[in-house]
């Protein structure tokens, strides 16, 4: 994948209103270079290794509501996670980017090109929790009304 998605993730993630610094990640984190600080996606541009890992982590704030999304971010909820994969797979291809970007093959623990094929055909998942966030119409998905849970 081409670090040339960077910056036009950076751009919609700043439009859309979700703030990313940059600065330092020490620590291992589920995706190498990125964690969530109190509603803030810390970047280290030396360590990210996928640029469309920040879709994805944009996705499990963006889901959340908005009074939450400032807190400490827990990632353990099976639905968030879903939903957070239908919103980075809409996302990708709202920026005219090819959702391999996000699902490469280092990523969903070897399941990416499962969910290419299923996304691709229709078969979506998380869907349904995006159109309850009033994010979506699940006839109209891939298309977002908005990308910020309310």
């Amino acid at each position: 994948m081409s670090d040339d998605a960077t910056p036009i993730i950076l751009r919609f993630l700043a439009t859309i209103g979700l703030e990313v610094r940059s600065g330092s990640v020490e620590h291992e984190t589920p995706l190498p270079g990125i964690a969530l600080s109190d509603g803030v996606i810390v970047v280290d541009h030396a360590r990210l290794r996928f640029p469309g890992d920040l879709l994805h982590e944009a996705g499990h704030l963006a889901v959340l509501p908005a009074a939450a999304r400032g807190a400490p971010v827990t990632l353990d909820s099976p639905g968030d996670e879903m939903a957070s994969i239908a919103w980075s797979y809409a996302a990708a291809l709202h920026l005219d980017l090819d959702p391999a970007v996000v699902f490469h093959e280092h990523g969903y623990r070897g399941d990416s090109p499962m969910i290419l094929e299923n996304f691709a055909a229709g078969r979506t998942f998380g869907v349904p929790l995006l159109a309850w966030y009033g994010l979506c119409d699940t006839a109209a998905y891939p298309a977002m009304e908005r990308w910020l849970r309310e």
